[in-house]
Parts: C-alpha cells; structure tokens; sequence
C-alpha cells in the first residue's frame, strides 16, 4: 500500500524555520529554535513524539520517510514523528501531524517519554525529549509525499522479526521505542484496540 498523491499538490507541512520547543533532561522549557538549527552537529534537545497508529486488526502503519529528509531519509520508521511547535501541548501537535501527514483523525494515547541522541553522520542529529503515543483507526491513509515515500500495516509479529533480522532499514528512534511498547505497554496497546471493537 502507497500514497497516490501528486507530490506538486501536496500540502507542504514542515519548515526549516518553525520554532522548537528546546528543553532540559528534565523537560522544562529552555527557550525555542528553528527547526533546522536544533539537528546540526549533535543536535540540541527539543520536544518531539512519536506515534504508533494501529487497525482495529491489531496491524501497525509503518512509513517510510520521504527521500529528502535531511535526516534518515529513505528509512522505514513508526506511523507518524514530528516536534511540537511554540504554543502547542505534545498531544495537541500529535494530532494535528496525524492529519497533516496521514490524512487521519484520532484521539491519541500517552504511553511515556524518553530522552535519546541519535547522530547521523555529519547531517546533523536527533537530541528529543520524545512522548510516545498510541491511536487505533480503520480510517484510509493518504500519505503526504512530502514526508512520506510509501507505508503499509503490519503484524506486530512481522516488526518483532524485521527489527531483529534487518535493523539497518529502520530509524533508531523506532528501535527504541517498539521493543519498549511490546514489553512494557503492550497491555495499554490491547485496551485502545478492545475499546475500538
């Protein structure tokens, strides 16, 4: 499954000079900066999410990112990230990336936060103060081609087996974060889907 959108149509959704909420280890805010600027070098630690969008079959949306990302660019990664921007709750920034980038609406569940820094090469970095969330919608995706280059839902199973045989396709925040919602969250996982039935 792929998005069929034209990519000269698609709305543009992410800009290098949106602002970032920069934070401390311990998430209170520091001040904001540009987007771009936040991931050169090692990166300066900012808000971000991650969110994991089920079917009430119980498959994952996997995307892969859209080629030109700066930063992993072409990987296969987790149903939708981003940054909150100034004035915006984590949850709310969530939501509206959802429909911005998979053309969904769904309420969203918090499952935790965690700090990571993962370089990439001389591109830049990633240093987030990442919320992991969890959502559940039948809806039809329609990927934003100016994000994303394909994706399609899989069996848990199926991610379990594709981390484990061939993790350099994958985005290392996405390494972190499925092996911990599979031993430590799975229950909550399980509750959303019963709750859609």
């Amino acid at each position: 499954m792929s998005s069929n959108i034209d990519a000269s149509t698609a709305a543009v959704v992410s800009f290098d000079d949106e602002p970032l909420i920069v934070v401390d280890s311990d998430d209170n805010v520091l001040g904001y900066m540009p987007k771009a600027e936040a991931h050169i070098g090692n990166g300066v630690l900012h808000r971000a999410f991650s969110i994991f969008l089920f079917n009430r079959r119980g498959d994952v949306l996997m995307q892969q990112r859209a080629a030109v990302k700066p930063l992993w660019g072409g990987y296969w990664s987790n149903s939708v990230c981003s940054h909150p921007r100034r004035g915006e709750t984590v949850a709310d920034a969530a939501q509206r990336r959802l429909r911005e980038e998979i053309d969904v609406v769904a309420d969203v569940t918090f499952l935790y936060k965690f700090e990571y820094h993962a370089p990439f090469g001389d591109a830049g970095a990633e240093h987030e103060m990442c919320s992991v969330f969890v959502a559940c919608s039948d809806a039809d995706v329609a990927g934003n081609p100016n994000e994303i280059a394909d994706f399609s839902f899989i069996a848990p199973d199926t991610l379990d087996t594709e981390l484990a045989e061939r993790p350099e396709r994958y985005t290392p925040w996405l390494k972190m974060e499925w092996p911990q919602i599979r031993e430590q969250h799975w229950d909550a996982v399980q509750t959303l889907l019963s709750n859609q039935a």
